[in-house]
């Protein structure tokens, strides 16, 4: 791998930091912030959910955004808009204030969520795409863990306006790092501006054979006319985009983010009393997390996606089968904290090196360059609102169905995943990105 590329991706992963600061650093400052505020369970649910309403909107416009004015610029602007979230959070004088900057942060989110592994997968080499793109996990990850730092850090004096205004300085760097980067060569093709998409090939690969191939593959890419929603009838187009949204909801109703965002309260449950105790055993999980990312970095272009899949999601059913029976256990109840965390350990480890960097990748390589930008706009969509449904409405099912039951029915739905992997989704290890998308489609 050529140090330009790494360096191209390593910027644009700066997104995936932010998305994972920024959704992970809620889950101990709303501790602080329900106290303040004196917020109910309700306006606690919607504090944490309402940056997934920003997500929304900022995933259903980024797409067609950076089909119009390039990958570069589009990320660029979620790393302002990063900014500007961060200090109107920070400063909030009333829980209506925080609510606006969480939002504004959310836009920025689903923006970077669409098109840092977009931009990613366009100057990546073929052989070492899935690696890249699980950079961006990788950051996400390590933006949860740094989250759940500065929320230890800042625990003992309930400092949650420090927590949410910290992501500032990643913030700042990421506009730095994307003002200088290139634009990707694929959009540089499909906008015409052919001399400099290859210029910016030609940092890429080693040799001019690698670059006529690419080359190649993107035009029989371009050959596809049809845009916009209207292109997504031709029965190709449209198994792609049903893979890509069912990979994008299945990655969130699995409950992933009932452990991000309300993991120390899911270890208050289990009889951890202390907050900063429930916050450094989330930091723990974190760690896991993070590591068993780079799993995925070092194997996902060696032995495949869905072996990758398949390992993770039966981890997942496990530790999630194991969670829902300890509390359902009355007896255990003086041992249940140790089992919590290392049923969440064993969870998060699991969809750490799977579900978490995979769907990411794939929703980057099924869609040809004509529609990539929507494609991926639509299917990120799809993810942020299953987000925000199952954050929303988390504490809600514990209390109606109780906490047995609510992990008991995602550890189903890592099943339902499994068959829906094994059904539909292909295998897309080394190929090159627009030879992807023809046989994917």
């Amino acid at each position: 791998m050529r140090p330009f590329v790494l360096l191209v991706a390593s910027v644009a992963a700066l997104g995936g930091l932010l998305f994972g600061y920024d959704t992970g650093v809620i889950s101990g400052a709303i501790l602080f912030i329900t106290k303040d505020f004196a917020l109910p369970t309700r306006l606690q649910e919607f504090t944490i959910s309402v940056v997934l309403l920003g997500c929304i909107g900022g995933a259903a416009v980024s797409g067609s955004i950076a089909d119009r004015i390039g990958r570069r610029l589009t990320l660029f602007s979620a790393g302002v808009i990063f900014i500007v979230g961060a200090f109107v959070s920070a400063l909030a004088p009333n829980e209506s204030v925080l609510l606006i900057g969480r939002a504004i942060v959310g836009v920025a989110i689903g923006f970077s969520s669409v098109i840092a592994p977009l931009y990613i997968s366009e100057v990546a080499p073929a052989d070492v795409r899935g690696a890249l793109v699980s950079l961006y996990q990788f950051a996400i990850t390590a933006g949860i863990l740094g989250a759940y730092v500065v929320d230890y850090a800042f625990a003992a004096g309930g400092q949650w306006r420090w927590m949410l205004g910290l992501a500032f300085v990643p913030s700042l760097v990421l506009v730095a790092g994307m003002f200088a980067m290139p634009e990707s060569p694929r959009y540089l093709f499909k906008t015409g501006d052919d001399a400099r998409a290859r210029d910016e090939l030609a940092r890429i690969y080693d040799n001019s054979a690698q670059v006529a191939a690419e080359e190649n593959s993107i035009r029989d890419s371009l050959r596809i006319r049809a845009a916009g929603w209207e292109a997504f009838r031709a029965p190709n187009l449209r198994r792609a985009l049903f893979i890509g949204i069912g990979l994008a909801v299945l990655q969130q109703v699995t409950g992933i983010n009932t452990v991000i965002y309300y993991g120390p309260q899911i270890l208050k449950m289990a009889g951890i009393s202390s907050n900063s105790a429930s916050i450094l055993a989330e930091a723990l999980i974190g760690t896991v997390n993070c590591l068993m990312t780079l799993v995925a970095i070092f194997f996902v272009d060696r032995i495949g996606r869905k072996p990758l899949l398949y390992a993770g999601l039966a981890g997942m059913f496990v530790a999630l089968s194991a969670l829902a029976y300890a509390f359902a256990q009355p007896h255990l109840s003086g041992s249940l904290s140790a089992i919590a965390i290392g049923s969440m350990m064993l969870y998060v480890g699991c969809f750490a090196f799977s579900l978490g960097p995979i769907v990411w990748i794939l929703i980057s390589e099924i869609f040809p360059l004509p529609v990539r930008g929507l494609g991926m706009s639509i299917s990120t969509l799809s993810n942020w609102v299953g987000n925000f449904l199952v954050s929303q409405f988390f504490l809600t099912m514990i209390a109606k169905f109780g906490t047995p039951a609510t992990f008991g029915m995602y550890a189903v739905l890592c099943i339902a995943t499994i068959a829906f992997v094994r059904t539909m989704v292909p295998e897309t290890k080394r190929e090159l990105l627009e030879r992807v998308s023809l046989k994917a489609a």
